[in-house]
């Protein structure tokens, strides 16, 4: 498949970069700064929000892994409007690395685990942010898209162990009774989403065995 990702050098970004070349993939790097690629791959220079519908266009799937600085949490929304706008007429599928924030923590979807008591105040804003865009991402009809969200503690530092499952858009417990993943399973499950084909105009997620 042809893929282009956007916020290719963010930790995540790069995850999937490698993942996806790993696989065999064409992969095309969308980033402001060249000089932060790590990898020999084709790169469009420029900002999330000048990409236009014709670059996007060659792509089979675009993956958003853009990530908002904590005092722009706005930007999460405004940056996943211009990327479902860029697609909507068109035939790429869009594929976004979500927040854990937006999954339900109850079987008759009434609350959401960012509206839950114990969470933390410092993410409250970022995680509203999310929430926002997953919603108007809901509501844009013509864009096929796929939403996921990793498990509640996400883990940079975590071993990568191919022990991972795809779950739905509930908050959902490992064998340890754990809502956990780490940057590097959730790379591949996200890969394997994206291999997979299905899951069209979705919210699921991902977490450890």
């Amino acid at each position: 498949m042809k893929i282009g990702i956007v916020g290719a050098t963010g930790k995540q970004g790069t995850l999937l970069l490698l993942e996806a070349i790993k696989r065999g993939h064409e992969v095309t790097a969308l980033i402001r700064n060249h000089e932060k690629l790590t990898q020999d791959v084709p790169f469009i220079e420029k900002e999330l929000y000048d990409l236009t519908e014709k670059e996007v266009a060659e792509f089979d799937i675009l993956v958003d892994a853009f990530n908002a600085p904590k005092i722009m949490p706005q930007l999460h929304q405004t940056s996943l409007r211009h990327l479902a706008k860029i697609l909507k007429h068109g035939t790429t599928r869009l594929y976004v690395v979500g927040g854990a924030g937006s999954l339900f923590v109850d079987e008759e979807e009434t609350t959401r685990l960012f509206e839950t008591e114990d969470f933390p105040e410092a993410f409250l804003p970022v995680a509203k942010s999310m929430f926002a865009a997953l919603e108007e991402l809901k509501a844009t009809k013509a864009t096929h898209w796929t939403y996921v969200s990793p498990a509640a503690d996400f883990d940079f530092e975590g071993e990568t162990t191919d022990q991972y499952t795809i779950a739905t858009n509930h908050l959902t417990l490992n064998s340890e009774n754990k809502s956990y993943i780490s940057y590097g399973d959730y790379a591949k499950g996200f890969l394997d989403i994206i291999e997979d084909t299905g899951f069209d105009n979705e919210h699921i997620s991902i977490v450890s065995k």
